[in-house]
C-alpha cells in the first residue's frame, strides 16, 4: 500500500458534476472520521462503476485503505453509515458486509435508501473509528 492519499482537501474538478472537496479522512481525539467512500480509487480518484456488489466490495477495500492510512483499521470501526441505492439488495449487502466485519462486536450502523449519489454510484459509505 503506498501513502498517496493527500492531507489537505482535494480541489473541485473542472467539468465534473461534482467536483470532490474533501478529505479522505480527518482525525480528532483519536478518532477517525472519514469521508463517504464509493468505489473510487483512494490513491488515484479512478472510478470503478459496477452492480451493488461490485461496486460494495471495492467501497469496503477503500475504508480499509484509508483507516490504515489514518493509523486504524476495520476492527476499530465504531460506527457505520450505508446508503444503497436499491434497498431489494439489503440481503446481499449484509452477506457481503460480514465478509469485512465478522463477529462477534460489529460496528454500530445505519442504512439508508437514496434515490441518487454522485457519478450514479449505488453505494455510498462512511465510518466513525478509533486509532
Amino acid at each position: 500500500m503506498t501513502n498517496r492519499m493527500p492531507s489537505a482537501p482535494y480541489p473541485a474538478s473542472p467539468g465534473r458534476e461534482h467536483g470532490p472537496v474533501f478529505s479522505w479522512f480527518r482525525e480528532h481525539d483519536g478518532l477517525i472520521y472519514t469521508s463517504g467512500h464509493a468505489s473510487v480509487d483512494v490513491d488515484d480518484n479512478s472510478r470503478s462503476p459496477g452492480d451493488l456488489l461490485h461496486e460494495a466490495r471495492a467501497t469496503l477495500q477503500n475504508l480499509r485503505r484509508t483507516l490504515e492510512v489514518a493509523g486504524s483499521a476495520m476492527d476499530k470501526v465504531l460506527r457505520v453509515t450505508v446508503y444503497l441505492t436499491d434497498m431489494n439488495q439489503y440481503a446481499a449487502f449484509n452477506r457481503l458486509y460480514a465478509e469485512f466485519f465478522p463477529g462477534p462486536k460489529v460496528p454500530a450502523r445505519t442504512c439508508v435508501e437514496v434515490t441518487r449519489l454522485p457519478f450514479n454510484f449505488k453505494v455510498e459509505i462512511d465510518v466513525v473509528a478509533h486509532k
